[in-house]
């Protein structure tokens, strides 16, 4: 990996730190409040995103996109993470499993996609299933040549603006010696399929207006062409598109930590007690040190994993690792930064405690840290043959 980054790469982190400054930081606290987005401040989101360029910037040249790579895909979730992600939602990253589109469904759902047209959500956990993709219950069954779906998917982000889901949903079982396995199948369901329900899921602490849902599926009939990719080649199209996920939620982490960051340096270097800034005690000046010590551990683990994939070399350990710190990471960082703004830290004139409540869902969400230390020994143990 080269160290540094290139005069493009920079001009990518400047222009969307820039747009979140400008369009994102004015509303965040409207979106605190009422734990909505309005509709025409969303708009005007995703109308000033396409201007810039960047919408769908995570899909490549050949359907129009701005074609960034892994690396510069991170950097711009990085600065993504400095705002709320209800409002960032409308900066426009549809879900890139999408490629896998064929026949008449790229004009249908890829196209409408990254134009800014439709938008998209995916759909895996239930309630019984969480990590444990193999166990949902949410199954598809052959009809006269239709699939009919029944069973509940819960936690979808951004299922309420969506036109169309992604849907993992098992579509048939297989006899192992270790046990019934389940075949999974992806489906594209359109909002307002008879027999398919999108409806307000839980209220969160973490990421208010950034919704989750739970879709209901009741004898909901779907035909073959909704199918993405192969019937019960579900997970051979999540382990193609989807495992890379994991790098936004750890670069999202990078960019949410050092904006808690900037407000512990700024305030470490203002505020006063006993006669002199508070950044002189070592108490306070050993926090501040590790923070960005941590921060830049991280930011490094991050883009390196990226670079991997712009490589094509094997990445999965390495993605793990930099989702596992980060997201810890982000939760040591908030925490301190609320610790040096003592109880100011804790009240709503600063975004703080948003931020303190925003990461504890990062350690959960694209598998959670017993997943990614999972992931980790396993890729370390199997070359070993343990």
């Amino acid at each position: 990996m080269q160290y540094g980054l290139s005069d493009e790469q920079e001009m990518i982190v400047s222009t969307v730190r820039s747009f979140v400054e400008n369009e994102i930081y004015p509303h965040e606290a409207l979106v605190e409040r009422t734990g909505e987005v309005p509709e025409e401040i969303a708009d005007e989101i995703k109308r000033k995103t396409i201007e810039l360029g960047f919408y769908a910037c995570n899909f490549p040249e050949s359907v129009g996109c701005a074609g960034l790579n892994h690396l510069e895909f991170s950097l711009v979730e990085r600065e993504l993470g400095r705002g709320s992600m209800a409002l960032n939602h409308f900066f426009g990253r549809p879900q890139n499993i999408l490629m896998a589109c064929e026949g008449e469904q790229v004009e249908r759902y890829l196209m409408p996609a990254v134009r800014g047209e439709k938008m998209d959500a995916l759909a895996m956990t239930e309630p019984g299933a969480g990590s444990d993709v193999r166990g949902m219950k949410c199954a598809a069954v052959r009809d006269g040549g239709d699939w009919v779906v029944n069973g509940t998917k819960h936690f979808i982000s951004g299922a309420e603006h969506a036109d169309f889901i992604i849907v993992f949903i098992a579509t048939g079982e297989d006899q192992t010696p270790k046990g019934p396995k389940k075949r999974i199948t992806a489906f594209l369901v359109d909002r307002g399929t008879p027999g398919f329900t999108i409806r307000d899921g839980y209220k969160s602490v973490s990421h208010r207006g950034y919704k989750n849902m739970v879709l209901d599926f009741d004898d909901c009939r779907l035909p073959d062409a909704q199918v993405l990719g192969e019937v019960d080649g579900g997970f051979e199209v999540m382990n193609t598109w989807l495992y890379a996920t994991r790098i936004t939620v750890a670069a999202m982490s990078v960019g949410r930590a050092r904006r808690a960051f900037d407000y512990a340096l700024d305030y470490s270097a203002t505020r006063e007690q006993f006669g002199q800034k508070i950044g002189k005690f070592q108490g306070v000046s050993f926090q501040i040190a590790d923070m960005i010590t941590e921060i830049d551990a991280a930011d490094l683990l991050t883009l390196a994993a990226a670079d991997r994939l712009d490589k094509g070399l094997p990445a999965n350990r390495e993605i793990a690792s930099a989702k596992l710190y980060a997201s810890e990471m982000l939760a040591r960082v908030t925490d301190a930064a609320i610790q040096i703004h003592g109880g100011m830290g804790l009240m709503d004139d600063y975004p703080l405690e948003r931020f303190w409540r925003d990461a504890r869902v990062e350690r959960i969400w694209d598998g959670t840290s017993e997943i990614q230390r999972h992931i980790i020994s396993r890729d370390l143990l199997r070359a070993l043959g343990a």
